[in-house]
């Protein structure tokens, strides 16, 4: 009730990196309100320790220059001013010179869904896409073991709803898989994929 007391009404980008909540909870942006963020299920947590390494050894591997990030916010461009969304993962292929204290430039996002977390994470998908460089968005389920793939098309326009198709996502590369396989579910779970594409 405390922490609560002490959350602005409203604010800026700008002023929510300077806000100290006090509690050490996490918290993100959403239409210039701080929000805090569902505490990871044990399954959602698993989720994001074992897919964040396949993806970072895959990308290492390449000698690209995208690196994986975890946990770090995202500015959409739709009302960037107001917003800071926080996806599980993502991947950059972006240098930069000087420390970021958000994300505005990911190809890749990766949100782990879980029952305490839904409507959240799919209120951040929408924003997500607002940002021109967001190529992919992988959302991972956890109740019913499966993920949905939501592909730019080639004119930058999204599916308007998730359908099942056979294409292999583009990133499916960095986690050493085709598609979604036992590789993006935690270990004895077999998900059924369904991916959305153009």
């Amino acid at each position: 009730m405390v922490a609560a007391a002490q959350v602005p009404v409203r604010m800026s980008v700008a002023e929510f990196l300077a806000w100290d909540s006090g509690n050490g909870q996490a918290w993100q942006l959403v239409d210039g309100e701080p929000q805090a963020m569902a505490p990871a299920s044990r399954t959602r947590g698993t989720l994001q320790g074992e897919l964040g390494p396949l993806i970072g050894n895959h990308l290492a591997s390449q000698a690209t220059p995208c690196s994986l990030v975890v946990a770090m916010e995202v500015v959409p461009h739709m009302q960037a001013s107001h917003n800071m969304r926080v996806p599980d993962l993502a991947v950059t292929c972006s240098d930069y010179a000087a420390e970021e204290a958000g994300l505005t430039d990911p190809e890749l996002i990766v949100g782990i869904l879980s029952p305490g977390n839904q409507a959240e994470t799919w209120a951040n998908v929408w924003a997500y896409t607002t940002v021109p460089s967001v190529l992919e968005i992988l959302v991972l389920r956890t109740v019913s073991i499966g993920a949905d793939l939501l592909r730019r098309r080639p004119d930058g326009s999204w599916p308007r709803e998730r359908r099942a198709s056979g294409s292999a996502p583009r990133w499916s590369t960095s986690t050493g898989a085709r598609g979604c396989d036992a590789h993006l579910a935690p270990r004895g779970r077999q998900p059924p994929c369904r991916l959305a594409s153009g």
